[in-house]
């Protein structure tokens, strides 16, 4: 497996009357006109956050108005703990300050908590407007802004109140990522390696030797980690859109215990990605406390995720508040928790059959301690 470099790649999501494609490329956000052949009417509201907007909001709001586009820009605070009702109100209010119509394409240009944020109000105001995702964060690019779900937090659990809702288009400008902090990136590899832990092995091998790569954000390999991400998200939403076989649910390999940590720790103060890091270093103890999954395996797991500047332990937050979170996450069905555990290297699977002591004794094992 080696990486080709394309000046542009167009993937494609595949729905039915809902499909849209995911265009991959350097300096995407320059080509106005495409992003203008998406638009149904010339008005947008531009969703972005307040770190943002000056470096690319403001550049792409004058070249849309250039294309005869009515821009309204709606500019957030920065960061995880704004992912919440005041913050979704103020794209509503904004909205409807400005009598936006059914036709006024929400366009959200940011990293995941404004993907999340702005698809749900595109999934709610007037009962649900177009919607292009436009994200400029690896982790974004490769996991968030694909696969139209959208949410914001509660303090009682991460993403709990939210829609599926798919956009028209996602348009990844790969060249947003020099500008993104290095722990941003580390962030994004997280859910890289996701997808050859649930289900691409040549894949992981492949990050297994290029993670270096990665991280000095080499055009090459980075333009091959989004676009192998993307086909692989891309097939998974196509196999189960909602939620409802089982198939999806395998994207959230690490997630039950990241969320745990995120809303544990307070919204924030760790990135979604550290979180499921170690999350997914939680799930690949406890699959091999399973019999799953040998010693060696769990130690590539590790490997990778601190080659990428990653955490591989989570906080000392107990075991007892651990379970008490993971009783709030949405993979819970039936008053019982449902994990994500890997069979082997590159496959996962769903399961609610986990002993309690066995579950305590892999999140004891992965605490971090001085």
């Amino acid at each position: 497996m080696s990486p080709r470099a394309h000046p542009q790649t167009t993937l494609h999501v595949s729905l039915g009357e809902r499909s849209y494609p995911i265009l991959i490329g350097e300096s995407l956000l320059a080509d106005t006109a495409t992003l203008a052949s998406f638009l149904p009417a010339p008005r947008v509201a531009l969703v972005t956050n307040d770190t943002l907007y000056p470096l690319y909001g403001e550049a792409l709001a004058a070249a849309l108005r250039q294309h005869g586009v009515h821009v309204l820009p709606i500019c957030l605070p920065d960061g995880e703990q704004f992912k919440d009702w005041p913050a979704l109100n103020q794209i509503f209010d904004a909205l409807l300050e400005h009598a936006c119509d059914r036709k006024t394409t929400l366009i959200a240009l940011g990293g995941g908590v404004i993907g999340d944020i702005t698809g749900f109000a595109a999934a709610t105001y007037q009962r649900g407007v177009p919607l292009i995702q436009i994200p400029t964060t690896l982790l974004a690019q490769v996991d968030s802004s694909v696969g139209g779900k959208t949410a914001i937090n509660h303090p009682r659990g991460k993403n709990m109140i939210g829609a599926f809702y798919q956009p028209q288009a996602v348009i990844a400008d790969t060249a947003t990522l020099t500008t993104l902090p290095p722990r941003e990136l580390a962030a994004g590899l997280a859910e890289v390696i996701k997808y050859g832990l649930i289900r691409d092995l040549p894949f992981f091998e492949w990050l297994e030797t290029n993670i270096d790569a990665l991280n000095a954000r080499d055009p090459a390999a980075m333009a091959f980690a989004i676009q192998r991400s993307c086909e692989n998200k891309a097939a998974v939403v196509a196999a189960d859109e909602r939620e409802e076989t089982g198939v999806r649910a395998l994207l959230n390999l690490g997630h039950t215990f990241g969320h745990a940590i995120e809303s544990g720790m307070g919204y924030g103060k760790w990135l979604h990605g550290e979180a499921v890091a170690a999350g997914m270093v939680v799930a690949a103890r406890l699959s091999q406390s399973m019999g799953l999954l040998r010693a060696d395996d769990v130690g590539r797991v590790v490997s990778v995720l601190e080659r990428a500047h990653l955490p591989v332990s989570i906080p000392d937050l107990g075991a007892g508040r651990y379970l008490e979170l993971m009783g709030h996450d949405k993979k819970v069905e039936g008053g019982k928790l449902r994990f994500i555990l890997m069979r082997e290297m590159g496959k996962a699977f769903l399961t609610a059959d986990v002993a309690q002591d066995v579950l305590e004794t892999a999140l004891e094992q992965s605490i971090h301690r001085d």
